[in-house]
């Protein structure tokens, strides 16, 4: 299995912000959608970085609240790993948990198509085994 079924399960589209975007304003687009990291892109769509929330709490113990008046690309991380919709989901578990990073863009063709999390992976690392299960129950079954 590949990151391209966990991609055919997602929406599509993949939440960003700029460089010069506020940290204050990166906090209330996590909340407002649910998730826990933004791409950071450039006007001309490249990834300058992304950040996430750990990145967000990491930012306000060592800088303090005045965090929430600086930018995105203050307290991004910039050298993002990424992986292909062509992965295999036992590459991209292991590579999340050696570097132990939880959100992973997918870029194809030098252009990004998509992000997953350690929960999407799980998720569907979880179902492939249930079926798999499954199947072998049918065929010892029928056997």
């Amino acid at each position: 299995m590949t990151v391209a079924a966990i991609l055919k399960d997602k929406t599509p589209g993949v939440i960003s912000v700029r460089p010069d975007d506020g940290i204050e304003t990166v906090c209330q687009k996590l909340a407002d959608k649910g998730i826990g990291a933004v791409m950071v892109l450039r006007s001309d769509g490249g990834i300058a970085g992304i950040l996430s929330e750990r990145d967000i709490v990491r930012g306000l113990a060592m800088i303090g609240t005045d965090l929430l008046q600086q930018s995105a690309d203050t307290i991004m991380t910039r050298n993002v790993m990424v992986c292909s919709s062509h992965d295999t989901i036992e590459d991209v578990m292991h590579l999340m948990t050696k570097r132990r990073i939880r959100h992973l863009p997918v870029v194809d063709n030098s252009k990004l198509v998509g992000m997953i999390s350690i929960g999407d992976v799980v998720k569907r690392r979880i179902a492939d085994t249930e079926m798999e299960a499954e199947a072998m129950r049918q065929y010892i079954a029928t056997g």
